[in-house]
C-alpha cells in the first residue's frame, strides 16, 4: 500500500499531498527534449529531479508509468509562435537533414540522460509520429469553438477560456497580461495576443523541412499540442502528474491546459511538478550563450556523472542551483569519502531488520517531504555512521540508492578492487611522481609536469588537481 506523499503542486501554488486517480498506480508525463542541440547539464538537473520524484513514488510504494515526447518538429526559437523552428535551424547549422539532426541529438539526449543513473521512461514518442492525432483534436477544438482558422493557420482562441492563466496569482496575472509576448514581432492573424498556433499552414517557412497533408492545407503542427496528444495516446484523459523546468510554465504547460482541457471537457492533470534553473556566474544556463556544458563534456573532464547527479541532490529541486568547477570539485570528495565509507564495510553477519527499519522509515519520510533529496542523503550519512553492524549499513546503502541511484556499492567494489591491484612498487612510483609533478609546478616548469602526467597515464595512473591535492585512480 502506498502511503503518503507530498510536493509542490505548481496548479495549486503550495504543497499538498498526492492522490492518485488510481490507487497504488501513477501516470505521469515529461516534456522531452527539443533535439536539435545537445542537452545541457541544467536542462538534465531537470532530468535527475524528475527521475529521483519517480523513484521516490516507487520507494513510497506507487506503481509509476511515465510517457515522454522527444520534440522533432514544431518548436519555433520563441516560445510565442514565432522566429525559425529549431529543428529546420539545427540541420542548416550542421548541412544535415532535419531527421539526421533528431536521431543525432535524440541519442547523444539518451547517452547523457542514461550516464546519470536516471530510468528511461516506460514510452519515449516522437511527435511526428503522432500527426493524425494533432490533427484530430485541432478538428475537435474547431468543432467546439475553442479554434479558428486564420491567414491559412489554426489558433487557440484563449479569449474562450473564463482563466487562461491557470498557474498565476491575481497579481501575476495582471503582468502577463499587460506584458505578454511584447518583446516578440506580432502575428496579425490572432484575434487576442495570448491566442497561440495549434497547426501551421501559410508562414514565413515556406521551405519547411517537414509538412504534412491537413484539413486546412499542407503544413505542419504547433509546438503545444504534441505533449498533449502524445499524453492522451498512452495515458488517457485523465494523468496525474506532469512534470517539466519552469520555464515550461508560461506559456506551454499554460496552452497544453487549456488545449487539453477545451478538448476534453474535464479537468486533464491534477499535480504539476517543476524543477528551478541551474545557474552559473552569469546567471541561468541556456544554449544560446554559445558553448554548451554536457555531462560528456564533465566526463571528457575527468568526472564522474553520478557524481553530478549527487551534486544536484545535495540541492531542493525548487531552488535555483549555482553551478561552479569549485562546488563540483567539493562534490568530487564527497562523493569519493562515500565510497571510501562502504567499501571499508564488510558483510559480517545478519541484517538488523528493526534497524533498517528505522533508517528505512527515516528516508521515506524525507523523499515524501516535497522531494527533500538533500535531508535523504544526510539519513544515508547518519546510517553508515549508526551504532549498528556493517551487513546491516549495506543494507541500507542499497535500499537508498533505489532513489538516489549513485551506485555507491558498485564503485566501492571497483574501488577495493583497484585497491588489491596496486602492488608497492607501482603506488611507490606514483607517489614519486606525484611529488616530482609538484616540484616542478613550483619551478613552474609546466612542461615537466605535464610529462609527468602523459607519464603516469602510461602506467594507467589518472590524476586530478583538487582543493584537497592531487588524487588518483587506475584507468
Amino acid at each position: 500500500m502506498a502511503g503518503k506523499f507530498t510536493f509542490y503542486n505548481t496548479l495549486d501554488r503550495q504543497v499538498e499531498e498526492f492522490k492518485s486517480n488510481e490507487a497504488g498506480k501513477v501516470s505521469m508525463y515529461t516534456c522531452g527534449p527539443t533535439v536539435y542541440h545537445f542537452a545541457h547539464i541544467g536542462n538534465i538537473r531537470t532530468y535527475i529531479m524528475q527521475d529521483a520524484l519517480i523513484k521516490s513514488l516507487e520507494y513510497a510504494g506507487y506503481d509509476v508509468r511515465r510517457v515522454m515526447n522527444i520534440t522533432d518538429v514544431g518548436h519555433l526559437s520563441s516560445d510565442a509562435d514565432t522566429g525559425e523552428d529549431k529543428m529546420v535551424a539545427g540541420a542548416k547549422r550542421e548541412h544535415k537533414t532535419v531527421m539526421e539532426i533528431a536521431k543525432f541529438y535524440t541519442d547523444a539526449f539518451f547517452k547523457d540522460f542514461d550516464a546519470v543513473g536516471n530510468k528511461r521512461p516506460d514510452v519515449i514518442e516522437p511527435a511526428t509520429n503522432c500527426i493524425p492525432e494533432f490533427i484530430h483534436m485541432v478538428e475537435v477544438l474547431l468543432e467546439k469553438g475553442y479554434a479558428y482558422v486564420a491567414g491559412g493557420n489554426v489558433y487557440f482562441d484563449t479569449s474562450k477560456l473564463q482563466d487562461y492563466y491557470v498557474f498565476s496569482s491575481s497579481v501575476e496575472k495582471e503582468a502577463l497580461e499587460v506584458g505578454v509576448r511584447d518583446d516578440v514581432e506580432e502575428d496579425v492573424n490572432k484575434k487576442n495576443k495570448t491566442d497561440f498556433v495549434l497547426w501551421f499552414t501559410k508562414s514565413k517557412f515556406e521551405d519547411q523541412a517537414l509538412k504534412w497533408d491537413s484539413p486546412w492545407g499542407v503544413g505542419y503542427p504547433g509546438w503545444h499540442i504534441e505533449c498533449s496528444c502524445i499524453s492522451m495516446k498512452h495515458l488517457g484523459e485523465y494523468i496525474d502528474i506532469h512534470c517539466g523546468g519552469v520555464d515550461n510554465i508560461f506559456p506551454h504547460h499554460t496552452n497544453e491546459i487549456a488545449q487539453s482541457e477545451a478538448y476534453l471537457g474535464h479537468r486533464w492533470c491534477n499535480y504539476w511538478f517543476h524543477s528551478n534553473h541551474l545557474n552559473d556566474q552569469s546567471g541561468k544556463m541556456s544554449k544560446s550563450k554559445g558553448a554548451i556544458l554536457t555531462v560528456s563534456v564533465l566526463q571528457e573532464k575527468g568526472y564522474d556523472p553520478l557524481v553530478y547527479r549527487l551534486f544536484c541532490l545535495q540541492s531542493h529541486y525548487r531552488k535555483p542551483l549555482v553551478f561552479s568547477w569549485e562546488n563540483l570539485d567539493n562534490t568530487v570528495q564527497a562523493y569519493n569519502k562515500l565510497v571510501k565509507r562502504v567499501s571499508e564495510l564488510k558483510n559480517d553477519g545478519a541484517v538488523d531488520e528493526a534497524v533498517k527499519a528505522e533508517y528505512e522509515a527515516k528516508f521515506l519520510e524525507a523523499v515524501s517531504n516535497d522531494l527533500n533529496t538533500s535531508m535523504a542523503i544526510t539519513i544515508l550519512y547518519d546510517a553508515l555512521k549508526a551504532d549498528t553492524n556493517d551487513a546491516t549499513k549495506l543494507a541500507l546503502v542499497e535500499s537508498f540508492d533505489r532513489v538516489l541511484s549513485l551506485d555507491l556499492i558498485g564503485h566501492a567494489k571497483a574501488l577495493a578492487d583497484d585497491a588489491t591491484s596496486v602492488d608497492a612498487e607501482l603506488e611507490a612510483f606514483i607517489n614519486d611522481a606525484i611529488a616530482r609533478r609538484a616540484e616542478a609546478k613550483k619551478a613552474k616548469d609546466f612542461a615537466t609536469a605535464d610529462a609527468i602526467r602523459a607519464e603516469l597515464l602510461e602506467k594507467g595512473v589518472e590524476i586530478k588537481d583538487t582543493r584537497e591535492g592531487v588524487v588518483w585512480q587506475l584507468i
